[in-house]
């Protein structure tokens, strides 16, 4: 079967195909050797969170695609096809060199266009994988990149191994009078508010998922619960699946472990916060960001020059 990988999510999803990523190929050794050979194939080079790039004087930011023959040397990843023709691969470094211009996914995400951004969202996600799971979980072998490197494979017991991806969830909460609820983490600096989330538990779906966060976190009870959209989120491996609810105008009770404040917010209490910098929404690059824009109502109203989410 085909595999293909659609856009990056906001809160309302793309519904095009961008990437063909040749699943049907990736162990097909022969094909992947001659389409890194292919004069039309191109590498980015990838390590940690962080990209090779185009050093441009202008704000949208482009990824570096090399020839693969000037790449330097490291793991290498098949990431597909693009509509503009010819095959893509990410290669893993350690550190990438000095002397080529990078930056982090989270600082590019924003910029990029189709299809530059699904290729890098698979690229680190990848490469973020590789790196912590270089070893066997059964024998503790070191194991060695396969099947273009969809998978790992242990040498010494034959056992395969695939990247792995979190489910997550989060969700915008409203009470009968529209007001939005957002919470502040305990590890944030002062006055970064944001939908609240969890991961998934084993057994749980991630209806149940939803219901038990916003339990624990705020201690309100939340029906009906609507999806809206996902979004990879490969910070290390993520994919975050977005909702709305509802619950009552109960007075939410921030858990203290996780939340150290939750609260209700009007669309005009929203608005002169942000304004005035005391809250700070979340960054564009996040689906909570799309989640909360889309409950305001229009673009989120600007913070004060040099408050930021990061």
């Amino acid at each position: 079967m085909l595999g293909w990988s659609s856009c990056w999510a906001t809160a309302t999803p793309s519904l095009r195909t961008v990437i063909d990523r040749l699943a049907h190929l990736r162990t097909d050794s022969d094909w992947v050797n001659q389409a890194w050979r292919a004069v039309d194939s191109k590498a980015l080079v990838v390590a940690s969170e962080r990209a090779a790039v185009l050093r441009e004087a202008s704000a949208t930011a482009r990824l570096a695609w090399q020839p693969t023959s000037e790449v330097p040397p490291g793991e290498r990843y098949l990431l597909g096809r693009d509509d503009r023709g010819g095959t893509r691969f990410a290669v893993r470094v350690d550190e990438i060199s000095t002397d080529i211009p990078s930056a982090s996914l989270r600082s590019l995400a924003a910029q990029l266009a189709e299809p530059d951004l699904s290729l890098a969202l698979h690229a680190v996600g990848l490469a973020n994988w590789h790196a912590t799971h270089t070893h066997c979980p059964r024998c503790g072998s070191p194991t060695a990149v396969a099947a273009a490197g969809a998978e790992r494979r242990c040498p010494r017991d034959g056992s395969a191994h695939f990247p792995r991806t979190d489910p997550a969830v989060i969700v915008l909460v409203v009470d009968p009078a529209g007001r939005a609820l957002l919470g502040h983490h305990r590890d944030w600096p002062a006055g970064r508010f944001s939908t609240l989330a969890g991961f998934v538990e084993p057994g749980e779906s991630a209806e149940d998922a939803l219901i038990r966060e916003v339990a624990e976190e705020s201690g309100l009870l939340i029906s009906d619960i609507s999806y809206v959209a996902s979004q990879a989120w490969p910070f290390p491996a993520s994919l975050m699946l977005g909702f709305h609810a509802r619950a009552s105008g109960s007075t939410p009770v921030p858990d203290g472990v996780e939340l150290a404040d939750v609260r209700w917010f009007d669309h005009d209490e929203f608005e002169r916060s942000v304004i005035a910098g005391d809250v700070v929404p979340p960054s564009g690059i996040s689906i909570a960001h799309s989640l909360v824009k889309q409950w305001f109502g229009t673009s989120l109203p600007p913070s004060p020059p040099g408050v930021t989410w990061r």
